[in-house]
C-alpha cells in the first residue's frame, strides 16, 4: 500500500477506489502503519470512542443536567419529549440526531466526559449523525466504528491543509469541520462510494464557509451548543444530496483550503475572544455580568454601542 499522509481528500478516495475497499478500512490501514500499532488495536480505541459517545448521548439526555454557568442544559430533555408526540417537521430520524447533539453538547458543557470530535466545542455533531443512523437503519456497531475512521480520516485532511480549531479558524473550522466528518461518515454507512462521500465532505463545508466563533460570555454554550444541532442536519442533507448523485462544482480538497483562506481572513474578534458577534449583543453581555457579576464587563462590550 502506498503510505498516505492525509494531506488530500482526493489521494484518499483514489486509494479507497484502487483497493476496492471503503475509505475507512484504507485509513486504518494507513493508520496502523503510521502509528506501527496493529488494526486490532486501533479498531479497539475507536469502539471505546464509540461507547462512550453513547454514554454522553444519555447522560446529556436526563432530566436535570445544568451547566455550572447555568447558561445552558435541559434542550436536549425538552427535544426528547417532544420527539416522543411524533416528529413534528424534520421526521424521526433528524428528529433524533438533534436531539443527540444537543444531548451531548450539553453534557460537555456540564463537564461531562465526553470524546472531541475535533473538539469539544463540535462533540455533538458527529455522534448524533453515527448513533441516530444506527438506530434509523439498523446497523451493526461495527460498522458505526468503522464510520468513525473515514470521519477521523476527513478529519486530518483539513487538519492538515486547513484547522480545527475556532481560535484560528473560526466556527466554520469546529462545527464546520465536524460536520464535513459527519457527513462523510453518514455516506459511508448507506454504502455511498468514496466520490459520493468527498461530494459530501464538499457540500457541507461550502454550507458552513464562513462561519464564526462568538461564544457568549466567552463560554462553549450559547451559541455553540445549539449550532451543534444545526450543523448535523447539515451534515444530514448533504449526505442525502451526495448519496443521490449531487456532486460539487468545487472539488472537496479546494473547498478546504478556501476554508483556511476565509479563516485567515476573519478579524480576531470572531475567533473565539468574545468580542464580536452574538457575544457582542446587548444580551450576551448581561448574561455575561449575570455569571461573572456585576460590574464586569465582557470584552466584547467596547464594541457594542448599546452598552454604553
Amino acid at each position: 500500500m502506498t503510505q498516505l499522509h492525509f494531506d488530500s481528500l482526493a489521494a484518499l478516495a483514489a486509494e479507497a477506489e484502487a483497493q476496492g475497499r471503503p475509505i475507512s478500512a484504507v485509513v486504518l490501514t494507513a493508520q496502523a502503519c503510521t502509528t506501527e500499532r496493529s488494526e486490532q488495536a486501533l479498531y479497539a480505541q475507536m469502539q471505546e470512542n464509540l461507547l462512550v459517545m453513547r454514554e454522553s448521548v444519555r447522560q446529556g439526555l436526563a432530566p436535570g443536567v445544568k451547566s455550572a454557568s447555568g447558561l445552558s442544559g435541559g434542550d436536549a430533555h425538552r427535544m426528547a419529549q417532544s420527539l416522543e408526540g411524533g416528529a413534528k417537521l424534520c421526521g424521526p430520524a433528524l428528529s433524533a440526531a438533534l436531539t443527540k447533539a444537543l444531548a451531548v453538547s450539553e453534557w460537555n458543557a456540564a463537564m461531562g466526559r465526553i470524546v472531541a470530535a475535533p473538539t469539544a466545542g463540535s462533540c455533538g455533531i458527529l455522534p448524533a449523525a453515527v448513533l441516530s443512523a444506527e438506530e434509523t437503519l439498523g446497523l451493526s456497531e461495527h460498522a458505526c466504528v468503522m464510520a468513525l475512521f473515514c470521519a477521523a480520516g476527513v478529519g486530518m485532511v483539513i487538519a492538515h491543509n486547513a484547522c480545527l480549531a475556532g481560535a484560528q479558524g473560526g466556527c466554520q473550522a469546529e462545527c464546520g469541520s465536524a460536520a464535513a466528518m459527519a457527513s462523510a461518515a453518514l455516506v459511508e454507512l448507506c454504502g455511498g462510494t468514496p466520490a459520493m462521500t468527498l461530494s459530501a465532505v464538499a457540500l457541507t463545508l461550502k454550507s458552513m464557509l464562513g462561519l464564526v466563533c462568538d461564544p457568549v460570555a466567552g463560554l462553549v454554550e450559547i451559541p455553540c451548543i445549539k449550532r451543534n444541532a444545526t450543523a448535523t442536519a447539515i451534515a444530514y442533507a448533504c449526505a442525502e444530496m451526495a448519496l443521490a448523485g449531487v456532486e460539487s462544482a468545487i472539488p472537496a480538497d479546494e473547498v478546504i483550503v478556501a476554508m483556511k483562506r476565509v479563516g485567515d481572513s476573519m478579524p480576531a474578534a470572531l475567533k473565539e475572544t468574545a468580542e464580536g458577534g452574538l457575544a457582542a449583543t446587548p444580551t450576551a453581555q448581561a448574561l455575561f455580568r449575570q455569571v461573572f457579576g456585576e460590574g464586569t464587563q465582557a470584552a466584547g462590550c467596547a464594541a457594542c454601542r448599546a452598552c454604553r
